[in-house]
Protein backbone atom coordinates (compact mmCIF):
# COMPACT_ATOMS: atom_id res chain seq x y z
CA UNK A 1 0.00 0.00 0.00
CA UNK A 2 1.49 3.47 -1.26
CA UNK A 3 -0.35 5.01 2.60
CA UNK A 4 2.21 5.38 5.06
CA UNK A 5 2.25 6.88 9.11
CA UNK A 6 4.52 8.04 11.23
CA UNK A 7 3.71 9.66 14.72
CA UNK A 8 6.46 11.94 15.71
CA UNK A 9 7.44 12.82 19.21
CA UNK A 10 5.18 15.11 19.50
CA UNK A 11 2.07 13.60 19.00
CA UNK A 12 1.95 15.25 15.41
CA UNK A 13 0.90 12.57 12.92
CA UNK A 14 2.94 12.31 9.11
CA UNK A 15 0.68 10.45 6.67
CA UNK A 16 1.62 10.48 3.26
CA UNK A 17 0.11 8.51 -0.36
CA UNK A 18 2.99 8.65 -2.96
CA UNK A 19 1.71 8.65 -6.54
CA UNK A 20 4.51 8.24 -8.90
CA UNK A 21 3.48 8.88 -11.97
CA UNK A 22 2.49 12.42 -10.76
CA UNK A 23 5.16 15.50 -10.96
CA UNK A 24 3.36 17.54 -8.37
CA UNK A 25 1.95 16.62 -4.86
CA UNK A 26 -0.41 18.85 -2.99
CA UNK A 27 0.46 19.03 1.27
CA UNK A 28 -0.82 20.56 4.06
CA UNK A 29 -1.36 20.62 7.80
CA UNK A 30 -4.52 20.07 9.14
CA UNK A 31 -5.44 21.33 12.77
CA UNK A 32 -8.32 19.60 14.68
CA UNK A 33 -9.88 22.99 15.47
CA UNK A 34 -12.38 25.07 14.05
CA UNK A 35 -15.51 27.31 15.05
CA UNK A 36 -17.31 24.60 17.71
CA UNK A 37 -13.46 25.31 19.90
CA UNK A 38 -14.62 28.93 20.18
CA UNK A 39 -15.68 30.50 23.61
CA UNK A 40 -18.25 33.55 23.13
CA UNK A 41 -15.77 35.93 23.68
CA UNK A 42 -13.65 34.41 20.56
CA UNK A 43 -16.33 34.25 18.45
CA UNK A 44 -14.63 34.62 14.59
CA UNK A 45 -11.36 33.82 16.25
CA UNK A 46 -10.37 30.26 14.17
CA UNK A 47 -11.39 32.15 10.88
CA UNK A 48 -8.94 35.45 11.98
CA UNK A 49 -6.20 33.15 12.94
CA UNK A 50 -6.38 31.35 9.26
CA UNK A 51 -6.33 34.91 7.66
CA UNK A 52 -3.55 36.10 9.43
CA UNK A 53 -0.90 33.11 8.87
CA UNK A 54 -0.27 34.54 5.72
CA UNK A 55 0.24 38.25 6.99
CA UNK A 56 3.48 38.13 7.91
CA UNK A 57 6.16 35.71 10.06
CA UNK A 58 9.45 36.99 11.97
CA UNK A 59 11.18 35.60 9.03
CA UNK A 60 9.04 36.55 5.34
CA UNK A 61 6.41 39.45 4.82
CA UNK A 62 2.82 38.40 3.42
CA UNK A 63 4.41 39.79 -0.12
CA UNK A 64 7.50 36.86 0.26
CA UNK A 65 4.99 34.46 1.74
CA UNK A 66 3.25 34.14 -1.65
CA UNK A 67 6.18 35.32 -3.83
CA UNK A 68 8.22 32.00 -2.54
CA UNK A 69 5.30 29.87 -3.34
CA UNK A 70 4.14 31.30 -6.87
CA UNK A 71 7.94 31.76 -7.69
CA UNK A 72 7.84 28.28 -8.41
CA UNK A 73 4.84 27.66 -10.13
CA UNK A 74 2.35 26.87 -6.82
CA UNK A 75 -0.26 27.96 -4.55
CA UNK A 76 -1.16 28.45 -1.09
CA UNK A 77 -4.37 28.71 0.38
CA UNK A 78 -6.31 27.87 3.52
CA UNK A 79 -9.98 27.34 5.47
CA UNK A 80 -11.62 27.02 8.23
CA UNK A 81 -14.45 24.83 9.04
CA UNK A 82 -16.38 23.71 12.19
CA UNK A 83 -14.07 21.43 13.55
CA UNK A 84 -10.58 21.88 11.60
CA UNK A 85 -8.50 24.41 9.41
CA UNK A 86 -6.16 23.58 6.83
CA UNK A 87 -2.98 25.30 5.39
CA UNK A 88 -2.11 23.59 2.12
CA UNK A 89 -0.08 23.90 -0.90
CA UNK A 90 0.52 22.47 -4.51
CA UNK A 91 3.88 22.66 -5.55
CA UNK A 92 5.99 20.69 -7.75
CA UNK A 93 7.73 17.27 -7.04
CA UNK A 94 11.36 18.96 -6.08
CA UNK A 95 9.42 21.75 -3.80
CA UNK A 96 7.68 19.93 -1.29
CA UNK A 97 10.50 21.30 1.33
CA UNK A 98 10.08 24.78 0.39
CA UNK A 99 6.24 23.89 0.77
CA UNK A 100 7.08 22.71 4.16
CA UNK A 101 9.33 25.11 5.16
CA UNK A 102 6.12 28.16 4.22
CA UNK A 103 3.72 26.37 6.19
CA UNK A 104 5.89 25.76 9.28
CA UNK A 105 6.63 29.18 9.11
CA UNK A 106 3.39 30.61 9.59
CA UNK A 107 2.49 28.61 11.95
CA UNK A 108 5.49 28.38 13.88
CA UNK A 109 6.10 32.15 13.80
CA UNK A 110 3.19 34.59 12.89
CA UNK A 111 4.61 37.57 13.93
CA UNK A 112 0.69 39.67 14.15
CA UNK A 113 1.80 42.80 12.94
CA UNK A 114 -1.02 45.13 14.49
CA UNK A 115 -1.93 46.96 11.32
CA UNK A 116 -1.75 44.15 9.09
CA UNK A 117 -4.35 42.52 12.10
CA UNK A 118 -6.62 45.54 11.53
CA UNK A 119 -6.17 45.50 8.23
CA UNK A 120 -7.73 41.82 7.90
CA UNK A 121 -10.58 42.66 10.66
CA UNK A 122 -11.56 44.76 8.02
CA UNK A 123 -11.41 42.21 5.41
CA UNK A 124 -13.86 39.91 7.26
CA UNK A 125 -15.85 42.81 7.92
CA UNK A 126 -16.26 43.01 4.60
CA UNK A 127 -16.64 39.14 4.16
CA UNK A 128 -19.45 39.54 6.63
CA UNK A 129 -21.36 41.63 4.67
CA UNK A 130 -21.13 39.49 1.26
CA UNK A 131 -22.62 37.15 3.39
CA UNK A 132 -25.17 38.85 4.66
CA UNK A 133 -25.78 39.50 0.73
CA UNK A 134 -25.87 36.18 -0.21
CA UNK A 135 -29.71 34.59 1.04
CA UNK A 136 -28.51 30.92 1.05
CA UNK A 137 -25.79 31.98 3.44
CA UNK A 138 -27.94 33.73 5.33
CA UNK A 139 -30.58 31.10 5.51
CA UNK A 140 -28.27 28.83 6.39
CA UNK A 141 -26.91 30.88 9.42
CA UNK A 142 -30.37 30.76 10.60
CA UNK A 143 -31.17 27.42 10.70
CA UNK A 144 -27.93 26.44 12.42
CA UNK A 145 -28.47 28.83 15.09
CA UNK A 146 -31.65 26.81 15.51
CA UNK A 147 -30.03 23.53 15.58
CA UNK A 148 -27.67 24.23 17.95
CA UNK A 149 -28.70 27.46 20.19
CA UNK A 150 -26.37 29.14 22.35
CA UNK A 151 -23.47 26.76 21.16
CA UNK A 152 -20.37 27.40 19.12
CA UNK A 153 -21.43 25.02 16.13
CA UNK A 154 -24.56 27.61 15.79
CA UNK A 155 -22.85 30.04 15.09
CA UNK A 156 -20.93 31.77 11.71
CA UNK A 157 -17.54 30.89 11.35
CA UNK A 158 -17.08 34.84 10.03
CA UNK A 159 -17.82 35.80 13.72
CA UNK A 160 -19.22 39.42 14.11
CA UNK A 161 -17.91 43.01 13.65
CA UNK A 162 -18.03 43.06 17.08
CA UNK A 163 -16.02 40.46 18.25
CA UNK A 164 -13.34 41.15 15.83
CA UNK A 165 -12.71 44.63 16.99
CA UNK A 166 -11.47 42.58 20.02
CA UNK A 167 -9.47 40.40 19.15
CA UNK A 168 -5.60 41.37 19.48
CA UNK A 169 -2.03 39.66 18.92
CA UNK A 170 -2.20 38.39 22.46
CA UNK A 171 -5.87 36.63 21.95
CA UNK A 172 -4.21 35.68 18.98
CA UNK A 173 -0.88 33.45 20.32
CA UNK A 174 -2.92 32.37 22.83
CA UNK A 175 -5.14 30.73 20.94
CA UNK A 176 -2.77 29.53 18.88
CA UNK A 177 -0.96 28.31 21.99
CA UNK A 178 -3.86 26.49 23.03
CA UNK A 179 -5.47 24.53 20.11
CA UNK A 180 -2.71 23.72 17.72
CA UNK A 181 -0.54 20.83 19.10
CA UNK A 182 0.79 17.81 17.98
CA UNK A 183 -1.40 15.28 18.86
CA UNK A 184 -4.50 17.36 17.11
CA UNK A 185 -2.32 18.24 14.21
CA UNK A 186 -1.27 16.37 10.95
CA UNK A 187 0.64 17.08 7.93
CA UNK A 188 -0.77 15.01 4.83
CA UNK A 189 0.59 15.29 1.37
CA UNK A 190 0.26 13.09 -1.91
CA UNK A 191 1.09 12.83 -5.09
CA UNK A 192 5.18 13.02 -5.74
CA UNK A 193 6.05 12.54 -2.60
CA UNK A 194 8.79 10.58 -0.64
CA UNK A 195 7.67 9.78 2.95
CA UNK A 196 10.71 9.84 4.70
CA UNK A 197 11.64 13.45 3.24
CA UNK A 198 8.08 15.01 4.61
CA UNK A 199 9.00 12.63 7.77
CA UNK A 200 12.23 14.33 8.35
CA UNK A 201 11.33 17.63 6.97
CA UNK A 202 8.11 18.11 9.37
CA UNK A 203 9.87 16.71 12.18
CA UNK A 204 12.38 19.83 12.27
CA UNK A 205 10.26 22.23 11.21
CA UNK A 206 7.15 21.71 13.55
CA UNK A 207 8.90 20.85 16.67
CA UNK A 208 7.49 23.18 18.44
CA UNK A 209 3.87 21.89 18.19
CA UNK A 210 3.96 19.39 20.77
CA UNK A 211 2.63 19.23 24.62
CA UNK A 212 -0.40 17.61 25.84
CA UNK A 213 -3.67 17.30 23.23
CA UNK A 214 -5.85 20.81 23.10
CA UNK A 215 -9.18 20.93 25.28
CA UNK A 216 -11.94 18.97 23.90
CA UNK A 217 -15.22 21.57 22.43
CA UNK A 218 -17.85 21.46 24.27
CA UNK A 219 -20.55 18.42 23.60
CA UNK A 220 -23.09 19.28 20.37
CA UNK A 221 -26.76 18.98 21.46
CA UNK A 222 -29.06 19.37 18.57
CA UNK A 223 -31.70 21.69 19.80
CA UNK A 224 -35.90 20.95 20.19
CA UNK A 225 -36.38 21.81 16.08
CA UNK A 226 -38.88 24.69 15.71
CA UNK A 227 -39.63 27.12 12.70
CA UNK A 228 -38.18 30.43 11.61
CA UNK A 229 -39.55 32.94 9.23
CA UNK A 230 -36.69 35.57 8.31
CA UNK A 231 -38.17 38.45 6.33
CA UNK A 232 -36.62 39.87 3.59
CA UNK A 233 -37.98 41.31 -0.11
CA UNK A 234 -36.37 39.19 -2.22
CA UNK A 235 -37.36 37.48 -5.30
CA UNK A 236 -37.17 33.99 -4.41
CA UNK A 237 -38.12 31.98 -1.12
CA UNK A 238 -35.30 29.77 0.32
CA UNK A 239 -36.24 27.34 2.06
CA UNK A 240 -34.15 25.10 4.47
CA UNK A 241 -34.88 22.01 6.81
CA UNK A 242 -32.93 20.02 8.98
CA UNK A 243 -32.83 16.74 11.69
CA UNK A 244 -30.30 15.77 13.66
CA UNK A 245 -28.04 12.93 11.82
CA UNK A 246 -25.36 10.68 13.20
CA UNK A 247 -21.87 10.94 14.22
CA UNK A 248 -18.67 10.36 12.02
CA UNK A 249 -17.82 6.89 13.82
CA UNK A 250 -21.76 5.93 13.77
CA UNK A 251 -22.89 2.19 12.15
CA UNK A 252 -25.45 3.52 10.06
CA UNK A 253 -23.20 6.35 8.45
CA UNK A 254 -23.23 4.95 5.24
CA UNK A 255 -26.63 4.10 5.26
CA UNK A 256 -28.11 7.24 5.72
CA UNK A 257 -25.57 8.94 3.07
CA UNK A 258 -27.11 6.62 0.97
CA UNK A 259 -30.58 7.79 1.71
CA UNK A 260 -29.77 11.13 1.46
CA UNK A 261 -28.13 10.68 -1.99
CA UNK A 262 -31.57 8.59 -2.72
CA UNK A 263 -33.88 11.57 -1.43
CA UNK A 264 -31.28 14.69 -2.69
CA UNK A 265 -28.19 13.58 -4.54
CA UNK A 266 -28.37 14.60 -7.72
CA UNK A 267 -30.52 14.87 -11.14
CA UNK A 268 -32.23 10.99 -10.80
CA UNK A 269 -32.90 12.22 -7.04
CA UNK A 270 -36.28 11.84 -5.70
CA UNK A 271 -36.86 15.48 -4.73
CA UNK A 272 -35.03 16.96 -8.04
CA UNK A 273 -37.54 14.32 -10.22
CA UNK A 274 -40.58 15.25 -8.23
CA UNK A 275 -39.88 19.28 -7.37
CA UNK A 276 -38.17 20.36 -10.59
CA UNK A 277 -39.07 18.08 -13.55
CA UNK A 278 -42.31 17.21 -12.63
CA UNK A 279 -43.92 20.12 -10.99
CA UNK A 280 -41.52 22.67 -11.90
CA UNK A 281 -41.49 24.37 -8.51
CA UNK A 282 -37.10 25.20 -8.42
CA UNK A 283 -34.20 25.82 -10.03
CA UNK A 284 -32.19 23.78 -7.10
CA UNK A 285 -32.93 21.60 -4.87
CA UNK A 286 -30.78 19.29 -2.63
CA UNK A 287 -30.62 17.00 0.54
CA UNK A 288 -27.02 16.69 2.21
CA UNK A 289 -25.49 14.70 5.36
CA UNK A 290 -22.69 16.55 7.49
CA UNK A 291 -21.08 14.04 9.84
CA UNK A 292 -19.10 15.68 12.99
CA UNK A 293 -16.82 14.10 16.00
CA UNK A 294 -20.20 13.69 18.48
CA UNK A 295 -23.50 14.88 16.08
CA UNK A 296 -24.37 14.87 12.19
CA UNK A 297 -26.56 17.54 10.71
CA UNK A 298 -28.92 16.43 7.69
CA UNK A 299 -29.98 19.30 5.59
CA UNK A 300 -32.10 20.01 2.87
CA UNK A 301 -32.35 23.51 0.87
CA UNK A 302 -34.73 24.56 -2.33
CA UNK A 303 -35.44 28.15 -3.48
CA UNK A 304 -38.74 28.99 -5.04
CA UNK A 305 -41.32 31.18 -5.78
CA UNK A 306 -42.69 33.00 -2.66
CA UNK A 307 -46.56 32.09 -3.71
CA UNK A 308 -45.39 28.35 -4.29
CA UNK A 309 -43.81 27.80 -1.08
CA UNK A 310 -46.59 26.05 1.18
CA UNK A 311 -46.95 23.45 -1.86
CA UNK A 312 -43.14 23.16 -2.01
CA UNK A 313 -42.43 22.29 1.52
CA UNK A 314 -46.08 19.78 1.57
CA UNK A 315 -44.15 17.93 -1.40
CA UNK A 316 -41.00 17.74 0.37
CA UNK A 317 -42.49 16.29 3.24
CA UNK A 318 -44.33 13.78 1.61
CA UNK A 319 -41.59 12.73 -0.96
CA UNK A 320 -39.08 12.37 2.18
CA UNK A 321 -41.95 10.56 3.95
CA UNK A 322 -42.86 8.09 0.86
CA UNK A 323 -39.13 7.43 0.18
CA UNK A 324 -38.58 5.98 4.02
CA UNK A 325 -41.12 2.99 2.95
CA UNK A 326 -40.67 2.86 -0.83
CA UNK A 327 -36.79 2.89 -1.19
CA UNK A 328 -36.53 0.39 -4.17
CA UNK A 329 -33.01 -1.98 -4.93
CA UNK A 330 -32.09 0.34 -8.33
CA UNK A 331 -32.23 4.00 -6.50
CA UNK A 332 -30.33 1.98 -3.41
CA UNK A 333 -27.72 0.84 -6.25
CA UNK A 334 -27.66 3.74 -8.18
CA UNK A 335 -26.48 6.00 -4.62
CA UNK A 336 -24.10 3.51 -4.06
CA UNK A 337 -22.23 3.94 -7.46
CA UNK A 338 -22.67 6.99 -6.71
CA UNK A 339 -20.71 7.47 -3.53
CA UNK A 340 -18.10 5.03 -5.18
CA UNK A 341 -17.22 7.22 -7.98
CA UNK A 342 -16.98 9.96 -6.20
CA UNK A 343 -14.73 8.14 -4.04
CA UNK A 344 -12.82 6.88 -6.31
CA UNK A 345 -12.02 9.83 -8.32
CA UNK A 346 -11.04 11.92 -5.48
CA UNK A 347 -7.80 9.22 -5.45
CA UNK A 348 -6.76 10.71 -9.23
CA UNK A 349 -6.53 14.48 -7.74
CA UNK A 350 -3.26 14.34 -4.86
CA UNK A 351 -5.07 17.55 -2.85
CA UNK A 352 -8.52 15.79 -2.66
CA UNK A 353 -6.44 12.28 -1.09
CA UNK A 354 -4.53 14.66 1.28
CA UNK A 355 -7.48 16.08 2.47
CA UNK A 356 -9.12 12.92 2.68
CA UNK A 357 -5.97 11.18 4.39
CA UNK A 358 -6.35 13.85 7.16
CA UNK A 359 -9.67 13.77 7.62
CA UNK A 360 -9.43 10.26 8.14
CA UNK A 361 -6.81 10.43 10.78
CA UNK A 362 -8.11 13.20 12.72
CA UNK A 363 -11.67 11.64 12.61
CA UNK A 364 -10.94 7.65 13.24
CA UNK A 365 -6.84 7.59 14.19
CA UNK A 366 -5.53 5.93 11.09
CA UNK A 367 -6.73 5.81 7.39
CA UNK A 368 -9.24 3.97 5.82
CA UNK A 369 -8.36 1.74 3.40
CA UNK A 370 -10.24 2.02 -0.26
CA UNK A 371 -11.37 -1.25 -0.02
CA UNK A 372 -13.04 -0.65 3.53
CA UNK A 373 -15.07 2.27 2.49
CA UNK A 374 -16.09 0.09 -1.36
CA UNK A 375 -17.08 -2.85 1.49
CA UNK A 376 -18.81 -0.23 3.91
CA UNK A 377 -20.96 1.38 1.04
CA UNK A 378 -21.52 -2.06 -0.61
CA UNK A 379 -22.88 -2.85 2.96
CA UNK A 380 -26.43 -0.88 2.21
CA UNK A 381 -28.58 -2.50 1.76
CA UNK A 382 -32.70 -1.34 1.15
CA UNK A 383 -33.38 -2.52 4.80
CA UNK A 384 -30.48 -0.92 6.57
CA UNK A 385 -31.26 2.57 4.54
CA UNK A 386 -34.33 2.32 5.19
CA UNK A 387 -33.54 1.60 9.06
CA UNK A 388 -31.00 4.70 9.03
CA UNK A 389 -34.03 7.32 7.61
CA UNK A 390 -36.44 5.85 10.20
CA UNK A 391 -34.30 6.82 12.93
CA UNK A 392 -33.70 10.23 11.24
CA UNK A 393 -37.05 11.13 11.30
CA UNK A 394 -37.51 9.75 14.87
CA UNK A 395 -34.11 11.26 16.63
CA UNK A 396 -35.52 15.05 17.06
CA UNK A 397 -38.22 17.22 15.68
CA UNK A 398 -37.56 18.95 12.33
CA UNK A 399 -35.72 22.40 12.27
CA UNK A 400 -37.35 25.04 9.56
CA UNK A 401 -36.50 28.07 8.67
CA UNK A 402 -37.63 30.47 5.52
CA UNK A 403 -36.36 33.69 4.32
CA UNK A 404 -38.30 35.87 1.86
CA UNK A 405 -41.02 37.85 1.33
CA UNK A 406 -44.93 36.84 1.10
CA UNK A 407 -47.41 35.71 3.79
CA UNK A 408 -46.87 31.83 2.03
CA UNK A 409 -44.07 31.25 4.19
CA UNK A 410 -45.74 30.94 7.40
CA UNK A 411 -48.06 28.00 5.96
CA UNK A 412 -44.67 26.73 4.39
CA UNK A 413 -43.27 25.92 7.28
CA UNK A 414 -45.80 25.34 9.20
CA UNK A 415 -46.48 22.33 6.85
CA UNK A 416 -42.97 20.50 7.89
CA UNK A 417 -43.88 19.81 11.07
CA UNK A 418 -45.76 16.64 9.46
CA UNK A 419 -42.51 15.32 8.94
CA UNK A 420 -41.90 13.94 11.96
CA UNK A 421 -45.78 12.88 12.91
CA UNK A 422 -45.85 10.74 9.58
CA UNK A 423 -46.84 7.02 9.79
CA UNK A 424 -43.24 6.44 8.74
CA UNK A 425 -42.32 7.50 12.40
CA UNK A 426 -45.40 5.59 13.72
CA UNK A 427 -43.67 2.09 12.21
CA UNK A 428 -41.32 2.22 14.82
CA UNK A 429 -43.25 2.12 17.55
Amino acid sequence: MSVEVTKLPSGLTVITDTMPHLQTAALGVWAGVGGRDEKPNEHGISHLLEHMAFKGTTRRTSREIVEEIEAVGGDLNAGTSTETTAYYARVMKADVPLALDVLSDILANPSFVPDELEREKSVIVQEIGAAQDTPDDVVFEHLNELCYPDQPMGRSLLGTAKTLQSFNRDMLRGYLSTHYRGPDMVVAAAGAIDHHQVVDEAARRFASFDGTPAPKPEPAMFGKGGSRVVHRELEQAHLTLALEGVPQTDQSLFSLQVFTNVLGGGMSSRLFQEVREKRGLCYSIYAFHAPYIDTGFFGLYTGTDPGDAPEMMEVIVDVINEAVETLTESEIARAKAQMKAGLLMALESCSSRAEQLARHILAYGRPLAVEELVARIDAVSVETAQDAARALLSRSRPAVVALGSGRGLDTAVAFAEGLTKSKAKERLH
